[in-house]
């Protein structure tokens, strides 16, 4: 279960009781999940502020995830996954298509989609300024290592105190990856392990992360901070047509995805939001 405690389904106030501190975001259901009704700004400046609130405490970290059309459809087919994603503390919007459910379907509709790869940098902004150590986890090897060499250099005043491989195998490398995570103390943990896999190893291992304040899941984000994929022009991005440009880039691997998803969440939108 979440570590917070939730007053009301659609304006929250959560009670983090490994700091006494209380906190509140609005909620609103969209597409069958509870999602926040927060923008980009607020949203990072109250992850930064959570996790070095619990630093030191020593408790099991908060975590932070992000849905969109093919989470909506993964968590309805699946009920595991979306149990997984109902023990998450916070569920932003990284999706326009929710956006724009909301708009139509909700009586407090989300301001913007808080895309992962753009609030990344807005928490390095913050983290930066406050003190904030982080920690990356996930992509192949050079992958983890391009992209904390880059963030380092975009941003020299933010503590990056490690970064790892995100191709673990549980039986072997869990542990030891965990035990490198606790000794490095992050504020916050970014996690691009892919969909459901983020999630679920967050969930499983939220009692084992004792050094750890917050996690935040991260799905491709190291692949764009590394420089191995880039993102789509800003007029696809505004219009809420970035997944066209991943199509484009590659059918292969979406292909399947988005003529299956894409209806499903569709409907999923139509159907189960409102609030």
């Amino acid at each position: 279960m979440s570590l917070l405690a939730i007053s009301s389904r659609t304006n929250r106030v959560n009670f983090d009781s490994a700091t006494g501190r209380t906190w509140q975001v609005p909620i609103t259901r969209i597409g069958g999940l509870p999602i926040a009704v927060i923008d980009r700004e607020q949203s990072a400046k109250l992850l930064v502020e959570l996790a070095l609130n619990r630093r030191g405490v020593q408790q099991p970290p908060l975590i932070v995830t992000s849905a969109n059309g093919h989470v909506l459809s993964l968590c309805a087919r699946r009920t595991a996954v979306r149990n997984v994603f109902l023990q998450t503390d916070l569920i932003h919007a990284d999706g326009m298509s929710l956006v724009f459910g909301s708009r139509l379907h909700c009586l407090t509709p989300l301001p913007e989609r808080i895309c992962t790869t753009d609030f990344f940098h807005d928490v390095a902004e913050v983290g930066q300024r406050c003190g904030a150590r982080m920690f990356l986890l996930g992509g192949t090897r050079a992958v983890s290592d391009a992209a904390a060499k880059r963030v380092k250099a975009q941003y020299p005043n933010l503590n990056i105190v490690g970064h790892a491989c995100g191709y673990i195998r549980r039986e072997n490398d869990e542990a030891n990856v965990i035990d490198a995570i606790n000794a490095a103390q992050p504020d916050i943990l970014w996690i691009g392990l892919g969909v459901p896999l983020e999630q679920q190893f967050a969930v499983r291992n939220r009692y084992r992360l004792t050094g750890v304040g917050l996690i935040k899941t991260a799905g491709g984000l190291f692949d764009v901070l590394s420089g191995e994929k880039s993102r789509a022009p800003q007029w696809l991005i505004d219009v809420g047509l970035e997944w066209a440009y991943r199509w484009y880039l590659e059918p292969r691997r979406l292909s399947v995805r988005y003529f299956t998803t894409n209806p499903h969440a569709l409907y999923l939108l139509l159907t189960q939001t409102g609030g």
